[in-house]
């Protein structure tokens, strides 16, 4: 019987060292097939631009062919569930859309778990939003604009382009913390709210860049601030939020790239390598920023505790504002 159980138990070692060395193998070689990447969202916009840009990128740098996969619906939820229960081996990858942390707060069950069942590879790109009033709201500076609030509470209106979305949650981060009583206006995307503001049928949005500053250039709409933390290298001119009337305010939509949760750490490792590289280059920074992005590029880890406290942030408001998805 020992004789047995010894031989059966130099089998099972030996099947060991050979799943381990055929798994060291494919890792090596990997990528040695098409990559997919998934978009959860339809093409066109911020999301499905950059997937191609990447996507691109990656092919030339690894001779293979990289698929851009856009899988609409649920949003974004449906694609980055196809991403979850993919193969953990590399060839699947997915950019969530921005509301990716904010989700599992406005959702009581989503089919996937937003931390647990994703390898973060690297962010992408960020994109600050630029806060535009239409000129004749009497507000040149978020100073004006929250005194303005102040004296006529609940008569100034901001567009949101859809709920629980970045721009939503902008606005309702700036009445918090500016505490002021402005009412939320939904619409279905920003561009019915852009058309809007201009109209002068709402008085406040927290827009994208690309859609919101042609029409500041052309005096049909008045900035005041960027959201990010810093100021925009191509608008200098226009001040952040924090800086101009409320310090500690910042809101960024930002794109990251993951693979499945159970991705090896060595392909996980070369995709962050890979695609830092190509976030570095002049031609791929140049393109982000026409479209008012700004390139990422770090770790993996840094990536997953990035989204940890955004997740933690986004709910903590949800709560506070009760915001729920009809």
């Amino acid at each position: 019987m020992k004789r047995w159980l010894r031989l059966i138990g130099n089998m099972l070692a030996s099947l060991v060292l050979v799943l381990s060395t055929v798994v060291a193998t494919a890792q090596d070689k990997y990528p040695n097939k098409s990559i997919r990447v998934i978009v959860p969202v339809a093409p066109g916009g911020g999301t499905d631009f950059i997937a191609r840009l990447i996507g691109q990128k990656l092919s030339e740098a690894w001779g293979q062919p990289v698929i851009v996969d856009n899988r609409p619906g649920g949003a974004g939820n449906l694609g980055v569930e196809i991403a979850a229960k993919a193969a953990p081996d590399g060839y699947t990858l997915v950019i969530p859309i921005t509301s990716f942390p904010i989700n599992p707060s406005l959702y009581s069950k989503l089919p996937f778990d937003t931390v647990r069942d994703f390898a973060p590879v690297t962010l992408v790109a960020s994109a600050p939003l630029l806060l535009v009033v239409n000129p004749k709201t009497q507000a040149n500076s978020v100073k004006d604009l929250i005194a303005l609030a102040k004296v006529k509470p609940g008569e100034l209106n901001y567009a949101n382009s859809g709920s629980g979305t970045t721009a939503h949650l902008a606005g309702e981060l700036f009445k918090r913390m500016a505490g002021v009583d402005i009412v939320s206006i939904a619409y279905k995307g920003g561009g019915p709210a852009v058309v809007d503001l201009m109209a002068g049928n709402v008085q406040i949005y927290f827009s994208t860049i690309p859609a919101a500053l042609p029409q500041v250039k052309a005096g049909r709409l008045r900035a005041l601030a960027v959201t990010s933390g810093k100021r925009v290298n191509e608008i200098r001119d226009i001040p952040t939020v924090s800086e101009s009337g409320l310090p500690g305010f910042e809101v960024v939509a930002w794109f990251g790239m993951f693979a499945p949760g159970k991705t090896p750490q060595p392909i996980v490792k070369k995709l962050n390598g890979v695609v830092v590289g190509i976030l570095g280059m002049p031609d791929v920074r140049e393109k982000m920023s026409g479209q008012g992005l700004i390139p990422g590029g770090n770790t993996s880890e840094e990536l997953g505790v990035f989204l940890k406290a955004e997740i933690a942030k986004w709910s903590k408001l949800i709560k506070e504002a009760n915001i729920r998805i009809e």
